[in-house]
């Protein structure tokens, strides 16, 4: 085994996390995987079975050569809890060892709500699920709306919560838990609850379409979540809309092809109409929709997504929050009209979908975060 303590906890995060995505299932995929000789993997593996983060159990028969025995991780070693949070809600799951969700918290925040009790409300969140969960929580992963600096654990601005700016999430929940804290965008956040949990298993790239109560992305590029040199990669909802209007006069991208946004348009009623008690609802009772206003909402997410994929030429754009309700029509609307207009996509392979996760992906994508930077002391 190598001898740099740092390489070593490294390597050995590594290997847990080869086993727990399943693209390593016995000692020799693993080394493969890991890059190191069978011999080195083997004294890794040897450590993590002493310690109960691994199980090696089972002959499995290949269609040549010797059985191998099968790797595994052991769910009871430890549990990671993800946590996701606007200006309305916190949602927090609990996921044990192995990556499986088993139990997941929702608290309503008050309006006008502070900085202190959102901290205070993560805080609640994790001690409810605590009483659950079985082993020790080993790390926590929080997923933030606006502006995030994950190296620096900080949340910088969201523009939903007044006194938001330069938040120390990392510190102030860190030192309450006595775990790692790990940050990120919540829109980053549900791009690997889609490598974990949903579509984007197996996929180097995808864009994550975010309009919820406002309109963002995330990209994931070779398997990489794309940050910005600055925080802001992603902020599409920022965009003057339309796209000709002057920065001065226009509104702003998330003003009209946010959740609520969409569905006062499709809905036929004005800009400051009241919201239906369940957004979701609402929009699944207009998912067979037709006429001018349909047409309208998919021409503008299709100037979007075609410019973006443009771009990035991405593998899917992975349709979240809210307009899942509308359906795979709604996205095949989309992909034709994007097509239509800029018939340089004809043959670019776009391609819209909706997730398959509900309202618990950007917790999961927080717990994925933590699972995915977890490594043994």
């Amino acid at each position: 085994m190598r001898k740099n303590p740092i390489v070593q906890r490294e390597t050995l995060g590594a290997a847990v996390l080869q086993v727990r995505s399943g693209r390593a299932t016995s000692r020799t995929t693993l080394a493969k995987a890991l890059g190191i000789s069978p011999s080195t993997t083997g004294l890794y593996v040897d450590h993590l079975i002493a310690e109960k983060y691994l199980n090696e159990s089972g002959l499995n028969q290949g269609p040549m050569g010797r059985p191998r025995r099968s790797l595994s991780t052991q769910a009871e070693a430890g549990w990671f809890a993800g946590v996701e949070f606007n200006a309305q809600r916190i949602q927090a799951v609990g996921v044990d060892f192995s990556g499986g969700l088993k139990m997941t918290e929702e608290l309503l925040l008050p309006a006008d709500v502070m900085a202190d009790q959102v901290i205070n409300s993560i805080l609640a969140c994790v001690a409810k699920l605590s009483v659950a969960m079985q082993g020790p929580l080993l790390s926590v992963g929080i997923g933030v709306p606006g502006l995030v600096d994950a190296q620096a654990g900080l949340g910088l601005y969201y523009a939903f919560i007044q006194d938001w700016k330069q938040v120390p999430l990392v510190e102030r929940i860190g030192s309450r838990l006595k775990v790692p804290v790990i940050l990120q965008n919540n829109m980053r956040a549900i791009a690997l609850a889609e490598r974990w949990f949903g579509i984007g298993h197996g996929l180097n790239d995808y864009v994550i379409l975010g309009p919820r109560s406002g309109f963002g992305i995330a990209m994931v590029q070779d398997g990489r979540v794309v940050e910005g040199a600055h925080h802001a990669a992603g902020e599409v909802g920022r965009w003057p809309w339309p796209l000709m209007a002057a920065a001065s006069g226009g509104q702003e991208l998330h003003h009209a092809l946010s959740a609520p946004a969409t569905w006062r348009r499709l809905a036929g009623v004005g800009e400051r109409a009241m919201l239906p008690e369940d957004l979701r609802t609402g929009l699944a009772a207009l998912a067979e929709s037709a006429g001018p206003e349909w047409d309208a909402v998919c021409e503008d997410y299709a100037r979007v997504i075609g410019l973006l994929h443009l771009i990035i030429n991405t593998g899917v754009f992975v349709l979240h929050g809210p307009l899942t309700m509308l359906g795979e029509r709604f996205c095949h609307s989309i992909t034709d009209s994007a097509c239509a207009l800029m018939p340089a996509l004809r043959d670019a392979g776009l391609k819209v979908v909706p997730s398959t996760l509900g309202d618990n992906a950007g917790a999961l994508g927080a717990a994925s975060l933590a699972m995915e930077a977890w490594s043994p002391a």
